[in-house]
């Protein structure tokens, strides 16, 4: 909006100077015009402002002053000599700020209205519908070869869509850098965060692994002894179940605090994937949930096994215990480059924005089950093989989670 009244301004200071330099005497001139048109243009953006300030829908607002701004572009190259005019480079200046705000669409539409009224204007006057105002100015339209005036409309319009489509080009790949750095920041910030529980967890579980050892034992001696009262032997059963999960869950603190060094080797990830989607269906809890599988074939990786079937199933589980019954849930890989994309989506109730950050941190879930280290472990995992955990999510929407791996040619 400022760069259009600043524009106004410009128009208004070269028609003041050509009425004072007196190039047009006629009584015709259309000089009163141009001060009519540079009037409606500062009455247009006083009405812009206005609206940017009430209305919500500022894309909406943004198509209307661009689809305005074609017309005055026209009226401009009518008033300043129609064919001969040199304001018509003002066409393609357009679509450039209407991608910017109008995207790939409304751009390409943008640069079809400008198209259409150029191609209108000086095709009324090379029929002589409409006289040129400033006859001495240049010649009109009618007095040219129709090959000619035809290529000069086709420069237009073909100056136009080129303009376009390169805008279109380089806002969307400024787009994607601007995504991508923001999605890095906020890993470099979420790996930076968990390295700081990390280490001040890995001390702590240390510390409750050897007491708990050493009450599991003790229970386990205990239970040995024959005291013939099954009230006792039930209660030290009790004990010993919670033990073993409280370990467990200190095994899986341990694995999120540090992650220990895998084995590398090759990997066929499509075969690791259908055996882990094979595995999830045979678990009673969870036979309900439609599991769609989309993968390219032979594609290998070099990793550890092991941390390859965690990070899969950890991800897949969360997947399906969103969806619950009648839910789906679709895997699949994607090529890109030197990596391998993959892309798990459920239908599931989703996550609200606030919380797509707290889902790494250890212990947080909202589920009535689960210890809430699932996603932590796979992410610190994910971390050793120069990949990150990207989520998507909208409530009601579902969920997409992605990783990347890099890919790998086994030998032949």
């Amino acid at each position: 909006m400022l760069f259009r009244i600043f524009f106004a301004l410009l128009l208004l200071g070269f028609a003041f100077i050509v009425h004072l330099k007196n190039l047009l005497s006629l009584p015709g001139s259309p000089l009163r015009l141009f001060y009519g048109l540079t009037a409606f243009i500062f009455i247009c953006s006083l009405i812009y402002i206005v609206a940017y300030h009430r209305m919500k829908n500022h894309i909406r607002l943004a198509f209307i002053q661009i689809g305005l701004d074609t017309f005055i572009i026209t009226i401009l190259v009518y008033l300043s000599g129609g064919f001969a005019s040199f304001y018509s480079f003002l066409y393609p200046v357009v679509p450039i700020y209407s991608s910017v705000l109008l995207y790939r669409k409304g751009t390409l539409i943008i640069s079809g209205l400008a198209s259409i009224q150029y191609a209108t204007l000086i095709g009324l006057e090379y029929f002589k519908i409409i006289p040129p105002l400033i006859p001495g100015w240049a010649h009109s339209a009618a007095s040219y070869h129709w090959g000619y005036v035809t290529y000069k409309i086709f420069l237009i319009i073909i100056a136009c869509f080129a303009v376009s489509l390169l805008s279109i080009y380089l806002i969307e790949q400024a787009r994607k850098a601007k995504k991508e750095l923001i999605a890095m920041r906020d890993h470099v910030g979420r790996v930076d965060k968990l390295a700081s529980l990390g280490e001040m967890a890995a001390g702590l579980a240390h510390e409750i692994k050897n007491p708990l050892a050493s009450m599991t034992g003790s229970i386990q001696l205990l239970r040995k002894e024959s005291f013939g009262d099954p009230d006792q032997d039930k209660l030290m059963a009790i004990v010993n179940r919670e033990a073993i999960r409280l370990g467990n869950l200190v095994n899986n603190f341990l694995l999120f605090a540090k992650t220990p060094g895998g084995q590398m080797q090759p990997v066929n990830l499509t075969k690791e994937i259908e055996e882990t989607v094979m595995l999830l269906g045979k678990d009673g809890a969870h036979r309900d949930v439609d599991i769609i599988k989309e993968l390219k074939p032979n594609l290998w990786v070099e990793m550890d096994p092991v941390h390859l079937r965690q990070i899969l199933w950890n991800i897949l589980l969360n997947a399906v215990e969103a969806v619950g019954e009648n839910g789906q849930v679709m895997i699949r890989t994607i090529p890109q480059n030197d990596r391998i994309a993959v892309e798990i989506i459920d239908n599931g109730i989703g996550i609200d924005k606030d919380n797509i950050e707290r889902i790494f941190l250890p212990f947080y879930s909202n589920k009535s089950r689960g210890t809430g280290l699932g996603l932590s472990i796979v992410h610190n995992l994910l971390e050793g093989y120069n990949s990150r955990l990207d989520v998507h999510s909208a409530p009601g929407r579902g969920t997409t989670v992605i990783f990347r791996l890099k890919w790998f040619q086994p030998p032949r």
